[in-house]
């Protein structure tokens, strides 16, 4: 009986893996952040850095590897939408395509 108890149980706790806190699409098997988390953490840290506006930032993620695209009003809203994406958990790098004027 006890083993057909501790089969139920594993097979319980596979079934709801959202149960643990964290969803199994936010964290695959090695422990890395999955790209689409990262993208959705990054545009909404952008979003809410008051020195950018994020309205016209594109974001992708690759592997933890964060490209940003579109148009910023300076070099210095560049710089800091690199840094606020540099700064969010999960991101591996950022590279910026980011063009000035706009």
């Amino acid at each position: 009986m006890i083993p057909r108890l501790w089969l139920f149980v594993l097979l319980a706790a596979g079934a709801f893996p959202a149960c643990g806190g964290m969803s199994a699409r936010s964290v695959n098997t090695a422990g890395a952040m999955d790209d689409a988390t990262i993208t959705a953490r990054v545009k909404t840290a952008l979003l809410n850095d008051q020195q950018i506006s994020a309205t016209k930032i594109d974001v992708t993620t690759s592997n933890g590897v964060v490209t940003m695209s579109g148009t910023v009003r300076s070099r210095a809203e560049e710089a800091r939408a690199i840094e606020v994406a540099r700064q969010t958990p999960g991101v591996k790098d950022v590279k910026s395509t980011l063009q000035t004027g706009g």
